[in-house]
């Protein structure tokens, strides 16, 4: 359904502290406001001066989300796509890095004209370009401002937002706050104070919010709320409680039940909204609340100590499970404990139901990783390697040939380089070419391509017989075809190829219960009610594996 009228602006900030949960927040709103029929599209404005995440370690930032079109973006659009439906793209993400980078190449270019350069007013203009630059054929517009109110960086941004709500026509935009309201246990009392100074803070800024969310651990009463509709000039029934969830699957019901995407629908003068079907998003939440079954999977990686740097292999992984009415249990595992010490592999593996070895960089774990594949081959343990994970099952499947010294030259010099730095792939817009120096960003291979399979393997079977896919990559090495021979003497099958026959995208063992390698990221394509094949198929496997045990 297509509402009539302009496109509608929500902006989403967030005050008092950082991780409430504002990308979540836009998340369930796109979520509800698409059950209603109404069109969606995400954006996400960051702070920050990186141009984009890519380069950024994952233990600061969390896990780089990677779109179709290629963007290295923040994992917030993960969120958006898993809770939407609707794929993000390279115009859905913008930072300051990217901002000033653009405004400072044109100045060198003279497009100024001489002009004296400030925030007010060309950084501003830049984001209100960005903002109102993919307004398409949507109704809503759901805008997300990084960072917490108040912080130096984000000001040019909430500046720009002023402007905008200024601009547009009135009943075109809206305001979304999401505050914390903190419980003291040693007064028994929520205080709604730190809402009031974040709202002030906004309002000292020109912004007047329109709906409060507010996050709290214990229920807020109705004259708690009306309090803080007195103090922060909006109506009671625009002060949204925002209770602890039990998942983040359960907050669209939460909110809804709330009156959140009503309250939001009131803000734009809307009434004759079709009630939401949220039949979906229910078949959801039961497959996660009851589930029928328990697996424990064994993730093996160098990030293990920032769930966030995994945010999107965890959230198919639970996916996988929702597909099989299962359970999915995951135990972290630092891949360096086994180079440290290797009878730590049976004590550690052994109880697992499957074992998968996720993407990464750089040769810190990698031991630990391949030792983990062994493990899973010699013991017929279910595996699955996304990325890097495929590269060390194609390395031990190497040593297990009698390649002795089998590495990857991003590991350092190695005469048997079994993974290598791919120079030169072939693109939509031809062939793209790489130097082994240069910058790091945004030179990887990255977005969607596709990949032909082998008909009757066992991967084209797990996805429906398919020959044909396209998958996201976000990778600078890949497996040497010239191994290919002598890793498919050892039982490794190289059963998908990218269309020109030349990079490895699929490996897999057809003598073993489950055993899958793949290049590219499926769990970045995985959503809640339409979990990824490959993690629908590997959670099953690991299940089929517990019932053996």
């Amino acid at each position: 359904m297509r509402n009539s009228g302009p496109t509608k602006h929500v902006f989403v900030t967030g005050g008092v502290a950082s991780s409430l949960g504002k990308g979540l927040t836009a998340s369930s709103l796109g979520r509800l406001l698409r059950s209603r029929g109404l069109s969606v599209t995400m954006q996400k404005l960051d702070p920050y001066l990186n141009v984009d995440p890519g380069t950024m370690n994952p233990f600061q930032h969390g896990e780089v989300f990677v779109t179709n079109d290629g963007a290295e973006t923040d994992l917030d659009l993960g969120h958006y796509e898993r809770f939407t439906g609707v794929s993000a793209h390279q115009g859905d993400n913008i930072t300051s890095g990217r901002v000033y980078q653009d405004i400072i190449a044109r100045e060198r270019r003279g497009d100024y004209l001489g002009a004296t350069v400030q925030v007010v007013p060309h950084v501003t203009d830049a984001i209100k370009q960005f903002a109102l630059a993919d307004q398409g054929d949507h109704d809503f517009i759901l805008c997300e401002i990084g960072g917490t109110v108040g912080d130096i960086e984000s000001l040019p941004f909430m500046e720009a937002i002023r402007q905008l709500r200024n601009e547009l026509e009135p009943m075109q935009t809206l305001s979304v706050h999401v505050t914390l309201v903190p419980y003291i246990a040693a007064a028994g009392e929520l205080k709604t104070k730190p809402t009031q100074h974040s709202v002030r803070e906004l309002a000292s800024l020109g912004i007047k919010p329109d709906v409060l969310l507010c996050r709290a651990e214990h229920p807020i009463p109705d004259s708690e709320r009306q309090k803080i509709a007195n103090f922060c000039n909006v109506r009671q029934q625009a002060v949204i409680p925002a209770l602890d969830a039990k998942s983040i699957y359960a907050v669209p019901l939460q909110y809804h039940e709330e009156g959140l995407d009503a309250e939001v629908l009131r803000g734009f003068g809307i009434t004759d909204a079709p009630e939401p079907n949220l039949d979906p998003w229910r078949e959801v939440t039961d497959r996660y609340f009851h589930p029928e079954g328990e697996v424990t999977i064994g993730v093996v990686g160098k990030y293990v100590g920032l769930k966030d740097a995994y945010k999107s292999l965890n959230e198919a992984l639970v996916h996988g499970g929702m597909a099989n009415k299962t359970r999915v249990k995951v135990k972290w595992i630092d891949a360096e404990i086994f180079e440290r010490d290797p009878s730590e592999i049976v004590a550690e593996l052994e109880p697992l139901h499957g074992i998968l070895v996720p993407g990464g960089f750089g040769e810190r774990g990698s031991e630990g990783k391949i030792a983990s594949v062994r493990f899973a081959r010699e013991r017929n343990v279910p595996f699955f390697g996304i990325c890097l994970g495929m590269q060390m099952a194609c390395i031990e499947s190497a040593r297990a040939a009698g390649v002795e010294g089998a590495s990857s030259t991003e590991f350092g010099e190695t005469n048997e380089p079994v993974v290598g730095i791919i120079t030169e792939w072939m693109t939509e817009e031809g062939l793209q070419k790489r130097e082994e120096g240069g910058d790091l960003g945004g030179t990887m291979r990255l977005g969607a391509y596709d990949a032909k399979l082998q008909a009757n393997s066992h991967v084209s079977a797990i996805y429906g017989g398919a020959t044909e896919i396209s998958e996201r990559h976000r990778h600078r090495y890949e497996v040497n075809g010239a191994y290919r021979d002598r890793l498919e003497n050892d039982g490794l099958v190289f059963s998908g190829m990218s269309p020109d026959g030349l990079l490895p995208e699929i490996v897999e063992r057809p003598d073993h219960p489950w055993f899958v390698g793949v290049q590219f990221h499926p769990e970045l394509k995985s959503r809640p009610f339409d979990p990824h094949p490959l993690f629908a198929g590997f959670v099953a496997a690991a299940l089929r594996q517990s019932r053996l045990v």
